[in-house]
Formats: C-alpha cells, sequence, structure tokens
C-alpha cells in the first residue's frame, strides 16, 4: 500500500494526457481539414461530449461498482489509447476525426472518475490529500501535450498523438498489475437505476456537486480558450514573441501544484472552506478578465493568467473529495461518475457558448461569462452552510 498512491497517481497522469492531445496539434489539424476559428470549441466539445457519454453509460450499468475498478481503468487505457491513434488515418474526414475524438472522451470515463474510486477505496481518512494528487496528475497530463508540441516542433503532428497513446497504454497496465482493489470497495452486485441520483438527496452531497458544477463550468473553458488568448495577443503584439505550447503548459499544468497545495491544506482546513476560497478567487479572475486581457504588458498578461491557472482548479480535488465523503458507500462510484457525467455537460454548454461570443464580445470580454460558474457554486456551498 505504500507506492499504492503514487501509481495511481503516475497512471492518471499518464492516461489524461490524452485529454487535450488534439487542443496541442489544433492549428496542424486545422490546417488539413480546412477548418475555420471555431474548430477549438467543436474539436473540446467532442471530448466533453464523448465524456459525457461514457459517464453516463457507466453510471447507468454501474460499472466501477459491480467490476474490479483497476480492471476498468485498464481497459478503458487501451481502448482511449487506440481511438487517440484513428486521427492518424489516412483519408480521414472531419466526422472521422470528431467521432475518434468522441470515442476517446467516451473511455476516459473509465479512467478520471474510476482512478478517483480506486483512491477512495484505500483512502478513507486523508481522502482530500490523496485527491489533490490524483486530480493534480489530472491537471498535469492535460497540460503535457502543449509540452510535447512544445518540444516536437520539428516533427510531424503525429507524434504528440503517438507519445499519448503509448503513455496511456503504460499508464493503465501499471495501475492493473501493481494496484488491486482496495480494502474499502464495496461491490455492488445488482443494477439498481435508483442508486444514479440517490446521493442528491443528502443536502450536503448536493452542496458539493453544484459547488463543483458551477467549478465546472468555468475550468475547461479557460483551458480550451488559454491557448487562443495567447495567440490572439502575440497577433496583437508582434514583438511580444511569446511561446503559446510552452506557456499553454505552464499556466495548465501549474494548477497540479494548486491541487497537491489544496489536498494538504485541506488536512488542516475544512475541505469545504478551502474549496470555497479558491472558487472565490477565480470567480473574481473572471470578473477581473476585461481589465487584464486587454491591456498591453505581457508580463501583467502573463502573471494574471499564471494566478488564474492556479485558483481555477485548486478546488477540483476538494469537491471530488466532499461529493465522495457524502456519496452512499455502496454506490460510491456511480455517484462520482454520474457528478462527473453532468458537470462535463455543463463545459459543453460553456465552451459552445464563449466559442459562439468570440467573435462578437472579443478577446477582452471573452471570460466574463465564466463568472456565472462561481458565482452559482458559491450560493450553493453558503446555501448549505447557512442550514
Amino acid at each position: 500500500m505504500r507506492f499504492t498512491l503514487p501509481t495511481i497517481v503516475g497512471a492518471q497522469f499518464c492516461c489524461t494526457s490524452l485529454w487535450f492531445a488534439g487542443n496541442a496539434i489544433a492549428p496542424e489539424i486545422a490546417a488539413r481539414f480546412h477548418l475555420g476559428p471555431g474548430f477549438v470549441a467543436s474539436l473540446t466539445s467532442a471530448v466533453q461530449l464523448g465524456f459525457i457519454t461514457g459517464t453516463l453509460a457507466f453510471a447507468l450499468l454501474a460499472v466501477a461498482d459491480r467490476f474490479s475498478p483497476s480492471r476498468v481503468f485498464f481497459v478503458s487505457a487501451l481502448l482511449a489509447a487506440l481511438a487517440n491513434l484513428g486521427i492518424m488515418l489516412e483519408g480521414l474526414e472531419t466526422e472521422g476525426l470528431l467521432l475518434f475524438r468522441f470515442l476517446t472522451g467516451f473511455f476516459l470515463a473509465g479512467i478520471y472518475p474510476v482512478g478517483m474510486k480506486i483512491a477512495a477505496d484505500y483512502y478513507e481518512a486523508g481522502l482530500g490529500r490523496s485527491l489533490g494528487f490524483l486530480v493534480g496528475a489530472l491537471v498535469l497530463g492535460t497540460a503535457f501535450p502543449h509540452l510535447l508540441k512544445g518540444l516536437t516542433t520539428r516533427l510531424p503532428w503525429q507524434a504528440v498523438t503517438l507519445a499519448t497513446s503509448a503513455l496511456a497504454t503504460l499508464g493503465g497496465l501499471t495501475l492493473v498489475l501493481l494496484v488491486p482493489d482496495g480494502p474499502y470497495r464495496k461491490a455492488g452486485q445488482h443494477l439498481r437505476f435508483s442508486s444514479l441520483l440517490a446521493g442528491f438527496r443528502q443536502p450536503r452531497f448536493r452542496a458539493a456537486a453544484l459547488g463543483y458544477f458551477g467549478h465546472m463550468w468555468e475550468l475547461y473553458t479557460f483551458w480550451a480558450f488559454v491557448p487562443v488568448m495567447l495567440t490572439f495577443y502575440n497577433g496583437q503584439h508582434p514583438g511580444a514573441g511569446i511561446s503559446v505550447p510552452l506557456l499553454s503548459f505552464l499556466i495548465i499544468g501549474g494548477g497540479s501544484l494548486a491541487c497537491v497545495g489544496s489536498g494538504l491544506l485541506s488536512q488542516v482546513m475544512p475541505a469545504r472552506a478551502v474549496a470555497t476560497a479558491a472558487l472565490a478567487l477565480s470567480g473574481l479572475c473572471c470578473l477581473a478578465s476585461p481589465l487584464v486581457l486587454g491591456g498591453s504588458s505581457p508580463a501583467l498578461l502573463l502573471g494574471f493568467l499564471f494566478f488564474w491557472g492556479l485558483v481555477v482548479v485548486a478546488d477540483s480535488p476538494l469537491f471530488s473529495a466532499l461529493v465522495a465523503r457524502n456519496a452512499p458507500a455502496a454506490t460510491r462510484g456511480t455517484s462520482l461518475t454520474i457528478v462527473n457525467c453532468l458537470g462535463f455537460a455543463l463545459t459543453i454548454v460553456s465552451i459552445q457558448l464563449t466559442g459562439w461570443l468570440a467573435p462578437r464580445l472579443g478577446p477582452q470580454l471573452l471570460f466574463l461569462p465564466l463568472a456565472l460558474g462561481p458565482a452559482l457554486g458559491l450560493w450553493a456551498l453558503g446555501r448549505e452552510v447557512s442550514r
């Protein structure tokens, strides 16, 4: 059990590198398929829609509760890696590209929430700290394709696809070989469709879930449009010379440190208080974004985006821990999965709305509507405290 958490964290990092593998090479893919500026939103939404469909299917079938979570993780990792490779097929049309990204997202449903389920089966005490490392791995894995892109500029774009699929395969193998089912696992033996929303009958679970939904409204849209924002800034200020792939990795990947930090902080402070503070700070970043994004100082812009990259995800492991802690024990995997499903459904609405508003609002106001998410989350958490 000594190396269980590092193994889960490493596997999570390797497998979630598939998530933004398409975004990192979006310019090359857009040129190949002659796609317009709305392509990034469609590419990201295809993965998110696949993840939503996958989490819904996994939740309806109670896969993570009925079968060995480690084996579910392994099979999902292999299938996601294969789907990721699909975008390299010759003669692929736009519909086929989006289908393969959809399938990648579908099988990621057996990786991210199932990884949290495995951690929860091992660590009832200190779950916030454990999920801090786990979500930190997700964040770093999500950002990693941008780093790969920055390091392989002289190689064809397929190098990023091959590398991320190889990592996912390695992660799945490592976890299934080294991490058996946890001591706190309670296997569900029958399908119980009533268990899908069972947790929402409990006020604490409901408040944590609503806080998570507000957080998700902001998070993935911010991640998806950071490269867009940096590219626009380079266009407006040709002398800036910003390395978009490298800085996208640092801004997004830096959030992994915030996840670990918030998880550790939750050991000495209430997790709900830490999550609320992080959500409030990211909401303030949304409101302040027009002042910073319309400026001409690259130092101010990058400092602001780095800070936002930290606080926008610092609450993620804590909301996941609160959801897991307040979910019915026998259906914990299903509860985590359905909350993930609903949260990621919101990301599609947010990403598509932002993509639609982009040419209408302009970059300066682009992130302002994201403040709706933190506002919802803070309202739900405040309402629970006042009970």
